[in-house]
């Protein structure tokens, strides 16, 4: 409430230029965790590499699983963003019709992107409070959170199709270990795909791995 009892308007242009900065902020941010993510994705490469020289399998398998889960997080990351940038532009918008019709207009893009924003744990909680704005000045209806939804599959993350691994494991070691992807195994000679059965060392450096997933874990929370 503002002086004898009126209440303070917040100006519809300031409003969407606050929210276009939020988005920005967001952004960046999302930027620099898919940054951090490919630097220790790197060292899981390497660290598979020399794995696969010392015929370690088993090692290479739980490294290329690693390789796998932080692809993914960085494409559910890169959607974020695509789902950012669709609410910045359509604030854009907002600024034009603002100019025409005086008043901040109903958006139903805006209201689904938001709606999968609120979902990403990343961004969920600048969401929700821009969500809260938006529906006080109309341009968004209440949304209902689809808690089904917004549950992660745990299998999806934690265990990784072995047609994926094989193919992380050709990429990553030139074809010494795993499969190479259908279309490239139907031109190579018989038994080219796969390396024959090497030896499982022990595993010297577990210290090492764990300690690299757990790095990897904690920029995915």
């Amino acid at each position: 409430m503002g002086l004898f009892g009126k209440s303070t308007q917040t100006d519809p242009k300031e409003q969407v230029n606050d929210w276009c900065h939020k988005i920005r902020k967001e952004s960046n941010q999302l930027d620099r965790q898919i940054r951090a993510i490919q630097r220790e994705e790197e060292k899981v490469k390497r660290s598979l590499k020399e794995a696969a020289k010392k015929g370690d399998k088993d090692v290479c398998t739980i490294l290329a699983k690693e390789v796998i889960r932080a692809r993914k997080t960085v494409n559910k990351i890169h959607t974020s963003k695509a789902h950012l940038n669709s609410v910045q532009m359509q604030m854009k918008n907002q600024l034009s019709t603002l100019r025409v019709a005086g008043s901040l207009q109903k958006s139903t893009e805006v209201m689904q992107a938001m709606q999968r924003l609120i979902r990403v744990p990343e961004v969920a909680a600048t969401m929700r409070e821009m969500s809260k704005e938006m529906m006080k000045a109309g341009i968004i209806e209440e949304m209902l959170e689809d808690t089904m939804s917004s549950i992660e599959d745990p299998e999806e993350m934690e265990e990784e199709a072995q047609e994926e691994v094989d193919k992380v494991l050709w990429e990553l070691t030139s074809g010494a270990l795993g499969r190479a992807p259908a279309a490239v195994t139907d031109n190579l000679p018989p038994g080219a795909s796969r390396e024959e059965a090497a030896p499982v060392e022990e595993i010297e450096d577990e210290k090492e791995l764990e300690e690299m997933q757990s790095r990897l874990q904690a920029l995915r929370s």
